[in-house]
């Protein structure tokens, strides 16, 4: 078994491309903001003039189709395939398990690299009471109908301080379930949800000794069944440094509405690096995103410090007494 902090690079490029906002759930810890990411359902042409843009800024970089919910899109299919013939090296479809409009008989294996289900617990009590009734039943049914048409399952679990008791108890369902890659998420604190304060104590962030205490170890044991295991670096040793993907690493959030974002955590406001204006990808007005990148800042990343900051704790001093990594470091343990 191997553990390995997974280096930024500029050699991938990874499309983060919400098709849409619409859902058919209301989970709890959502972090769409139709307000900010914009209301409509983009049209196939539109889609695929949009593809195109970030196909020829990065030839081979990696697509991953979200939404709301991508399977509620009448033509997602002809968007994998538009994805396939621009040359993306690789297609993910993050879905919530229901798999609408008969998607996995319209692509295949070779069209989607991974169909990413979510699901937040273990069981039926612990999934649904953060995702919905019925969901647990539906993704755990739309996992297997996928892996019996051939298809790689990779599944999220966001982990809050509502269900990270219950982390130690997926390595079974894993395996039973036959997923080829675990992903561990920390939750995120952006979307509506945030604007209700009962929902954002139970659903906030669990403290750093706690993270640090379950997450690799859990890790750990999936990957000791064979399941390679991803989660976030979330916080940095004394002797590493700290490093913002949106200096370093090409990653690209685009939104129904256009707008295109380099960090995730800006998404609840206009800080958008760039916007799509007659299908031409162009700098948004300062100041944005990309003019807070180059800050250096004791407490790591300065994005965190600004809109999530009760992540960080200081001595008397007021000296941190640690850093948070750029959320977009992760940590691979592999078998």
């Amino acid at each position: 078994m191997m553990r390995q902090t997974v280096s930024f690079t500029r050699d991938s490029a990874n499309v983060f491309f919400h098709l849409l906002t619409r859902c058919n759930l209301r989970c709890r810890h959502c972090y769409i903001n139709p307000d900010q990411h914009g209301h409509q359902t983009l049209d196939i042409d539109t889609i695929g003039r949009w593809l195109e843009i970030f196909a020829r800024r990065h030839p081979s970089a990696n697509l991953i189709l979200l939404g709301g919910e991508p399977t509620l899109h009448p033509d997602l299919a002809t968007a994998v395939k538009q994805a396939r013939h621009l040359g993306y090296g690789s297609v993910t479809i993050d879905t919530n398990g229901y798999l609408f409009h008969d998607i996995i008989n319209r692509v295949t294996p070779a069209e989607v690299d991974f169909f990413s289900f979510s699901l937040d617990g273990p069981t039926v009590a612990v999934n649904d009471a953060l995702r919905g009734e019925g969901c647990f039943k539906a993704c755990t049914a739309g996992i297997a109908a996928a892996k019996s048409r051939g298809f790689a399952v990779s599944l999220i679990y966001t982990v809050s301080q509502a269900n990270i008791d219950y982390l130690d108890a997926m390595p079974a369902l894993l395996d039973r379930l036959g997923v080829d890659h675990f992903f561990i998420q920390v939750i995120g604190v952006r979307g509506q949800w945030t604007d209700d304060a009962d929902r954002r104590e139970t659903l906030a962030q669990v403290d750093r000794q706690t993270w640090l205490t379950v997450v690799p170890q859990v890790a750990e044991k999936v990957a000791r069944r064979g399941i390679p295991t991803t989660f976030p670096k979330v916080f940095l040793t004394p002797e590493e440094n700290f490093e913002c993907a949106g200096r370093v690493a090409d990653n690209y959030f685009i939104f129904p509405n256009g707008r295109v974002y380099r960090c995730p955590l800006c998404e609840d406001y206009a800080l958008h690096s760039f916007e799509i204006r007659d299908d031409q990808l162009v700098a948004a007005p300062r100041i944005n995103e990309a003019d807070l990148f180059p800050l250096t800042i004791p407490e790591g990343c300065v994005m965190n410090r600004i809109i999530q900051p009760r992540n960080l704790a200081a001595l008397e001093t007021g000296k941190p007494t640690y850093r948070i990594a750029c959320c977009m470091l992760k940590e691979l343990v592999t078998p």
